[in-house]
C-alpha cells in the first residue's frame, strides 16, 4: 500500500507541502487525504489522535502513524532530488525537533494564511486523493 499524508485541507502551508510533494513524488508514492475527510476519520477513529484538534502533517505509513517533524522527514526521504539528504535531521533529538514543528504549526495561519474550505485537486490528480 502506499503511504498516505494526512494535511489540514483549509492551511496554506500544509497545501504547499502538498503541492511541493506532489511535484517531488515522481515514482507516486504517497496519496493524499485532508485531517477533515471520512478517510482521515476512518483511519484515526481508533488511534490516540483527533483529527479534529491537529496541528500537523501525519504520515501513514504500513499501519503506522507518524506525525510532526518525523512524518516531514520521512516524506522527505522519498521524494526525487536532493530532499531525502534531510533526512540527516532525524539524528536531532525529537523535542528540538518538534519544538521548531509546534512554534510553526501554532503560528501556521497567521503567516500563512486559511482557506474557507479544503483544497479540491484537479481532475488529474484527483486519483491520489483519498476522500
Amino acid at each position: 500500500m502506499q503511504s498516505v499524508i494526512l494535511f489540514d485541507g483549509v492551511c496554506n502551508l500544509c497545501n504547499s507541502f502538498v503541492q511541493f510533494v506532489i511535484k517531488h513524488d515522481r515514482k507516486e508514492r504517497f496519496r493524499f487525504a485532508s485531517l477533515q475527510s471520512d478517510f482521515a476519520e476512518k483511519e484515526l477513529a481508533n488511534s490516540f489522535i483527533d483529527n479534529q484538534k491537529m496541528s500537523t502533517v501525519i504520515l501513514l505509513e504500513n499501519g503506522k502513524f507518524y506525525s510532526k517533524s518525523t512524518a516531514a522527514l520521512r516524506i522527505l526521504k522519498k521524494l526525487n532530488g536532493l530532499w531525502p539528504l534531510l533526512y540527516v535531521f532525524i539524528i536531532v533529538p525529537v523535542f528540538i525537533r518538534d519544538t521548531v514543528y509546534n512554534l510553526i504549526a501554532r503560528n501556521r495561519y497567521k503567516w500563512f494564511g486559511k482557506k474557507d474550505s479544503c483544497m479540491i485537486p484537479s481532475p488529474e490528480l484527483q486519483r491520489r486523493f483519498l476522500s
